[in-house]
């Protein structure tokens, strides 16, 4: 596949998207890549699944969100369907309980496709979502679309998952692993989405970005920035500068090495100047909580949700403070947070 070729498809495929338009009245939550299975010690969504229900069911419900499901549910590839639903009796009744009061959007991913062909399946299924602010536009879709081989061969890709690797307990090359499809697959979808003047909202790679940067751009940034402030920071504020560098450093080094073993930079544009048109829910199946992309009050957020004491050291200095879910170990904090208008204004100025 080119990218001339994927431009085209996708915007097709936006064009006949259903539209859902934004005011700063508007809720939205978008998450992806639950991966849901059948409860067993192989269910990737296993580790997170009662953090992802009590979010879903005493926050976003509790204040009104839509929820957008933004592919890879399901894992079909891996489990059927009878299984899953039986395994995961409360995330379906909370589904339920956000589509009958008009606020659920299923997009279907590469893992997830399949429900497509299901008989009586509960909710509508889309390849995308368009989101509408002012004469603006936000497009969400799952993003394995930028693959090319996925965009050909996903039955076989699922095949091959189903009864070959899982069967034999081998992980498959997924775009989470492999460093180099995950940064074709981004850079594409980042090129369009700069050409088109839209902002793209993803999963599929399982990496958050919030306005085109992951974790390791942030980083290297926020380190830059805080190198720049100490020659004219007062003593105390030099203090509280080395030692939040400290801990970024020690953040950094260790994805640096990580990224190193699997022979790529952490970083996902080089020297180019960013636009912020990519934006990524990231996934649930994280080792340390779930991410989401958050839209409320005119504002796109990135939240990650956490049991207390597990998360990241260096997550204090680079987040808003935690606020905990009560009655629950659980915490949101927000890692970015951002104006829409503020957004489009920046990529109208940059571009």
């Amino acid at each position: 596949m080119t990218d001339e070729q994927f431009s085209a498809g996708i915007t097709s495929q936006m064009r006949a998207a259903p539209s859902l338009a934004l005011d700063a009245s508007s809720r939205i939550v978008v998450v992806s890549d639950l991966h849901m299975g059948d409860g067993s010690s192989n269910d990737d969504l296993r580790r997170n699944g009662e953090l992802l229900a009590s979010a879903l069911e005493l926050r976003y419900l509790e204040v009104g969100s839509t929820l957008i499901l933004n592919g890879d549910i399901e894992d079909l590839q891996k489990f059927p369907l009878a299984r899953i639903r039986a395994a995961w009796r409360r995330l379906f009744a909370l589904f339920d309980r956000f589509a009958r009061e008009g606020r659920l959007y299923k997009i279907c991913g590469n893992h997830d496709d399949g429900l497509l062909e299901a008989s009586r399946y509960p909710y509508p299924l889309y390849q995308g979502l368009r989101l509408g602010w002012g004469n603006r536009t936000l497009y969400a879709f799952h993003g394995h679309q930028a693959s090319g081989f996925l965009a050909k061969h996903n039955d076989l890709s699922g095949a091959a998952v189903r009864y070959l690797l899982h069967g034999l307990r081998i992980r498959n090359r997924s775009p989470s692993r492999d460093s180099g499809r995950r940064y074709r697959i981004e850079r594409r979808i980042y090129d369009f989405s700069r050409g088109a003047g839209i902002v793209s909202v993803i999963g599929h790679t399982h990496r958050p970005l919030f306005e085109s940067l992951s974790k390791y751009d942030r980083l290297r940034f926020e380190i830059e920035r805080l190198c720049a402030e100490y020659s004219g920071a007062d003593d105390e504020r030099r203090s509280e500068i080395v030692e939040t560098v400290g801990l970024y450093k020690e953040e950094f080094r260790r994805m640096g090495r990580k990224e190193r073993r699997r022979g790529r930079s952490g970083s996902l544009y080089g020297s180019d100047l960013l636009l912020p048109c990519l934006f990524n829910s990231g996934c649930a199946v994280g080792k340390k909580g779930i991410t989401a992309i958050e839209i409320e009050g005119g504002r796109i957020a990135l939240a990650y949700w956490f049991e207390e004491g597990k998360e990241r050291r260096y997550l204090e200095r680079e987040a808003e403070p935690a606020t905990p879910l009560e009655g629950t170990p659980y915490r949101r904090a927000l890692i970015g947070n951002e104006g829409l208008g503020d957004v489009f204004s920046r990529m109208d100025l940059l571009s």
